[in-house]
């Protein structure tokens, strides 16, 4: 029986629908229920589809075909600022409708549009029908952002296939059942049961199995062959106490930064209650990738020349790469590089210290910029700086030439290894960032005190700091003076937040996006800056410690008392940025190459597209905000 004008209308709209997401992965039943109660509108252009006026929603809309633009309302200033545009497969109100009140935004077709319409409790009955819709609905980016990593990784099915991914939870790697002793069993009855078990480590737990310490075979030449303990003396005595422990629902990937942060080769997984369930190794998460952990950590620490440095670094960012092809996220892509670079640095650092005899200087090496932040991508120069305790009675001259002397040797390894000297000189080497503690506060005071645009443009830079190596507790020092002096200054604040606002999202009235002459988009520049601006601001107004973006916005967020799932999306936003710059510079790409923070939209898939267009918006966000606070 030839097909009714009705199911012909109801097949074509799920045609439609299934080239968006979240309709693309809805449930058949649900698919349906959509396509048969949808219905679709003509817009001439110019009309208003719906406004705050207009009270309550009655509808939910789906853009079929056409372009709608939606702005907030309000005073001139901030509708042109707010102004966004919608294109087929995108909706609206979605948080309106949900909550059943009037929507914020004004929506008007710039272009003769079609749209469907959804009653509004059928949309209401859709949630409840559709758990891929409710998820969508209640967690738009994130919702999408997972639809792209699931995209990505497809792309390296194969590779999958081969291997397991440092996606894998930690529960999955555990294969045997967990051997441990009591903190009062003999070393000599601990060693025997690793020697018959053959294991690497003895774990020390209490009567409820919940992990005490931990005692590993590289632990017993210090501290019982060498002293020669007793091997009749409790393990207790003698096992590392605090040792480092991971839930056995945290990923193989949250495993390898524990272990590259903090230099160690076994966690211990525990269940939901704290008991153990055994021991990851190094040795597990090597088998997971083909580059492994311990391959890059062995070669860091044991490189004695620039030669070995150099093969850390290449191994390095090898391992970002495959990572990225397992669908690992922006932000732990980000602080994995940052660890190990990290780690690299800190072992060019004491070569040079070695043979520069600074032993004994009380001193921290500054990490700026996104090191400083621990968002460091694959494409990265050096930003860096020290700072010191001048001794009593020291030759203050001779002191600083020997840090200077020390440091230069430091940024011209880094740059052997592929961070490039900077160019705007902002290095350790410079007489000018190689300064004791009252020097630096000294240098912020001014730029506080008079914010012109160099100060500003200090500001963004220098704030971003943390301690790589050496003394924390100075860093921490400056840190809290820096934020109480920022705070009492409402001016600097002010036009810190004048200086955050000189770019905006690259988000066009009628097309999508506002690209360069080349067609491309700096991701860097226009995308993860704004994000990077406005976090610093809020962060130096609440005086939150952190240096890092994300850390930044959902400390100062809740302390601003800004809604939870509106942090989640501005960090999702952010995070979809990083990953893109990511996926965009390859192993055989310089350092700081011209190409590596752009983008050409239209060589991204429709997902994507559309995952980048919200991040903007979410940044477009943030800027409405500070422009709010500050009255700009």
């Amino acid at each position: 029986m030839p097909a009714t004008a009705s199911e012909m209308l109801v097949g074509a709209s799920s045609d439609f629908l299934k080239r968006f997401s979240p309709f693309n992965r809805m449930e058949p039943e649900a698919l349906g229920f959509l396509s048969e109660r949808a219905v679709l509108a003509f817009h001439a252009r110019g009309s208003e589809i719906l406004t705050p006026e207009m009270g309550q929603p009655t509808h939910f809309h789906i853009v079929q075909r056409g372009k709608v633009q939606a702005r907030q309302t309000g005073p001139a200033s901030v509708t042109d600022y707010a102004a966004m545009t919608l294109g087929p497969g995108e909706c609206f109100p979605i948080g309106a409708i949900s909550a059943q009140r009037p929507s914020t935004n004004a929506y008007v077709a710039v272009e003769d549009s079609f749209v469907f319409q959804l009653p509004a409790e059928d949309f209401l009955k859709l949630m409840q029908m559709s758990p891929v819709f409710h998820v969508f609905c209640t967690q738009y980016i994130a919702s999408l952002l997972n639809q792209s990593r699931q995209q990505l990784q497809s792309t390296f099915a194969q590779r999958a296939a081969e291997q397991q991914t440092m996606t894998t939870p930690l529960g999955q790697l555990v294969k045997k059942a967990p051997i441990f002793v009591t903190p009062d069993s003999s070393l000599r009855a601990a060693l025997e049961k690793m020697s018959e078990m053959r294991i690497g480590c003895m774990v020390v737990t209490d009567s409820e199995q919940k992990p005490l310490g931990i005692l590993t075979q590289s632990d017993l030449l210090p501290r019982v062959v060498l002293p020669g303990i007793d091997l009749q003396r409790p393990i207790g005595d003698v096992m590392t106490r605090t040792p480092h422990v991971m839930s056995a629902s945290d990923s193989a990937y949250d495993a390898a930064l524990e272990m590259a942060t903090h230099g160690v080769r076994h966690l211990l997984v525990v269940d939901s209650e704290g008991r153990l369930k055994g021991v990851v190794s190094e040795r597990d998460l090597f088998t997971l990738q083909r580059i492994g952990l311990r391959q890059i950590r062995s070669s860091i620490e044991g490189a004695d020349d620039l030669d070995a440095l150099q093969r850390a670094s290449r191994d390095i960012r090898q391992l970002a790469l495959n990572l990225i092809a397992q669908g690992i996220g922006a932000e732990q892509l980000t602080q994995f590089i940052s660890a190990l670079n990290d780690a690299l640095t800190c072992r060019i650092i004491d070569l040079a210290r070695a043979r520069h005899d600074l032993y004994g200087i009380d001193y921290a090496w500054l990490a700026f910029g996104s090191e400083g932040r621990h968002e460091q991508t694959l494409s990265s120069d050096q930003d860096n700086g020290i700072i010191y305790v001048r001794p009593e009675g020291a030759d203050p001259t001779e002191l600083k030439n020997r840090l200077l002397a020390c440091a230069k040797e430091v940024n011209e390894n880094l740059a052997a290894c592929g961070f490039p000297l900077c160019k705007g000189n902002i290095m350790a080497s410079n007489p000018d960032l190689c300064l004791t503690l009252d020097e630096w506060k000294g240098r912020f005071g001014d730029w506080i005190r008079e914010p012109d645009p160099q100060a500003l443009l200090n500001a963004t830079i220098f704030f971003d700091y943390r301690v790589l190596c050496g003394n924390e507790r100075l860093g921490d020092q400056l840190r809290a003076w820096l934020n109480r002096t920022a705070k009492a200054n409402a001016n600097f604040l002010r036009m810190m937040a004048s200086n955050a606002l000189q770019v905006a999202p690259p988000l066009g009235r009628i097309r999508d996006f506002v690209v360069d002459d080349d067609g491309t988009i700096d991701l860097k520049k226009s995308g993860a800056r704004l994000f990077v601006d406005v976090a610093r601001i809020l962060a130096l107004r609440t005086e939150v410690a952190s240096s890092s973006t994300v850390q930044r916005l959902r400390q100062a967020g809740n302390k601003m008392g800004i809604a939870s799932e509106e942090i989640a999306a501005l960090i999702d936003g952010f995070h979809f940025i990083q990953l893109l710059r990511l996926r965009s510079q390859h192993l055989d790409t310089e350092h700081d190459a011209p190409g590596d923070n752009r983008v050409n939209p239209d060589t991204l898939n429709e997902l994507d597209r559309r995952i980048l267009k919200e991040a903007f918006r979410q940044a477009r966000k943030l800027q409405l905000r500070l422009r709010l606070d500050y009255q700009l």
